[in-house]
């Protein structure tokens, strides 16, 4: 499982897919969605603006499974 630290409160999920590297644009992060592919804390996703915390876990088909972390401390 890899880490993704963000530096805001949250991230939504198509900006996530992006910053992930398992998608270049947001038209594919929709596209991927809609297919079913992505798990948020193993539930199927579909939202593109699902808003994700530090320690939310997200599983994406043909991409990896992620754990979103917050800022990293001094």
């Amino acid at each position: 499982m890899k880490i993704i630290s963000i530096s805001s409160e949250y991230i939504k999920l198509d900006q996530f897919l992006k910053l992930a590297d398992c998608v270049p644009t947001g038209g594919m992060a929709k596209a991927l969605l809609a297919d079913g592919a992505v798990k948020v804390n193993g539930e199927a996703e579909e939202r593109r603006g699902r808003k994700l915390y530090p320690g939310d876990k997200v599983e994406v088909e043909g991409c990896g499974a992620f754990q979103i972390a917050g800022p990293k401390a001094p």
